[in-house]
């Protein structure tokens, strides 16, 4: 026997069940969105999306630079600084916040005076360059209040070479010969020269025998410079490690990219 309504109702029941799964589809589909994450939050699971480490190191004296490509490059005044360092910027010809000025009393025979410290990550080894950019911001005579003491005392090497091969060693570190005038448990005196008293890139040890500064790095890892006063009025802006693959002038570049700072302990 056949009914009249059967096929039609058949077709009818077919097209609901087509509508229930398109339905079911698009609800899915806008619950897939809803769950997720819109690129650099965070979901309950999953992890952050890196940002830049700089931004979230708010104490200077945790700070680690991280060489990259043979070059380090730092704003001097990105440390802690204790006693008579101050910050200025009353010479309008530095870059940064401002430059670094010793105003306490000179520590000319004895390093140990307003003492800071910049850790800087190596990841790339070998011999590197170190020069700063610095100024005499007191008197008018280029070879006074001119210079400040430096060490790297855990690097495997720290010494001054001239162009000819001559090589100086800072004094009480059983390495010699030591340089002319004042160096001190491996401390080396680094002044510049000149009666061109505004900055510049200038850093030589041994005096009236000038020698460039170099510092060796055998392993990859975090390393410590140190810096103490000596001379008052030195001002120090910036100060730049570069090995072999830079010229002077390439690592001193104004348009260069400053290190990354990363957070140490």
């Amino acid at each position: 026997m056949k009914f009249p309504n059967f096929d039609s109702s058949i077709r009818t029941l077919k097209y609901f069940s087509m509508l229930l799964v398109l339905a079911c589809i698009i609800s899915c589909s806008d619950s897939s969105d809803e769950d997720a994450q819109p690129e650099g939050e965070v979901s309950e699971e999953g992890s952050e999306t890196p940002t830049d480490p700089s931004s979230e190191c708010s104490d200077s004296s945790s700070f680690i630079f991280n060489e990259k490509d043979g070059l380090v490059n730092v704003e001097f005044e990105n440390a802690e600084f204790s006693g008579d360092w101050k910050l200025k910027s009353s010479d309008t010809d530095h870059t940064g916040e401002g430059y670094m000025v010793w105003t306490g009393s000179q520590s000319l025979g004895n390093p140990g005076n307003g003492l800071t410290a910049f850790k800087i990550n190596i990841t790339n080894t070998g011999t590197y360059q170190f020069i700063w950019r610095s100024s005499v911001t007191t008197g008018t005579n280029g070879t006074e209040h001119n210079d400040t003491w430096l060490r790297f005392d855990d690097a495997d090497d720290f010494f001054g070479e001239k162009g000819n091969g001559s090589i100086v060693y800072p004094a009480g570190r059983d390495k010699s010969p030591t340089p002319e005038g004042s160096s001190k448990d491996g401390w080396f005196k680094i002044y510049r020269s000149g009666n061109d008293l505004s900055f510049k890139w200038q850093s030589s040890t041994s005096d009236n025998d000038a020698h460039d500064i170099f510092v060796k790095f055998d392993a990859p890892g975090t390393y410590t410079m140190e810096i103490s006063a000596r001379s008052s009025g030195h001002a120090i802006d910036k100060f730049v490690l570069f090995n072999e693959s830079f010229t002077k002038n390439q690592a001193t570049e104004s348009a260069n990219v400053l290190s990354e700072i990363t957070c140490g302990n």
